[in-house]
């Protein structure tokens, strides 16, 4: 397989996703991250922000002119319908954002960080190979916890919406299990797969 293959990088909240996102960096890959994409089109002056005051108005606009998050993700988590405006904003601006920086990397093994891969047959062809990230749910909610503060509470509501574990493991080529491994061994899993995958005339 050409060293350019295109690996599709999803998990559940908590399951160490951007941990292994930065260990494939570290072996030369080039990270699309479609989480922070989203946030750079909803700060001050981004690409979104005009879309999502005339839908939802000037009250989802915080005092620097960026998404309220906080405000939003209440909506979203209340109403289904309103999550589905703001996809529809976001979506396709993240589509195009992520395609420059698919054609910026060039020749490069390129890793499309999408947490709503499972979700989503578009991405799925747009990537040769995916990856997930598994954990059980009591290790998602310690580490959400530990990392943002959150209540259990809020954590398990994130984890509802997302696609059921099973669902995720169905649609990967190979499974990463980070149920509270040493960071150590989570590298030379990241590692075998890399060498695995982007191995010269293997065909894998």
């Amino acid at each position: 397989m050409s060293s350019a293959v295109r690996i599709g990088l999803t998990g559940g909240i908590g399951s160490g996703k951007s941990t292994v996102a930065s260990l494939l960096a570290g072996l030369g890959a080039v990270i699309i991250d479609t989480d922070a994409i989203a946030r750079q089109l909803t700060l001050p002056g981004g690409a979104a922000i005009g879309a999502i005051s005339h839908t939802f108005g000037a009250a989802f606009i915080d005092a620097d002119g960026a998404l309220d998050r906080a405000r939003m993700r209440e909506l979203a988590f209340a109403d289904a319908g309103a999550k589905r405006r703001l996809e529809a904003i976001l979506h396709p601006l993240i589509g195009q954002e992520t395609q420059r920086q698919a054609i910026a990397a060039g020749d490069t093994v390129k890793v499309f960080d999408i947490p709503l891969l499972t979700e989503s047959s578009i991405w799925r062809t747009r990537v040769d190979r995916v990856l997930v990230v598994d954990c059980s749910e009591a290790w998602q909610i310690e580490r959400v916890m530990a990392r943002s503060g959150w209540t259990r509470e809020a954590v398990l509501a994130v984890i509802a919406q997302q696609a059921p574990r099973r669902l995720r493991r169905s649609i990967a080529d190979a499974v990463i299990h980070n149920d509270g491994i040493a960071r150590e061994q989570l590298a030379d899993e990241v590692q075998a797969l890399w060498s695995h995958w982007t191995a010269p005339s293997k065909g894998h």
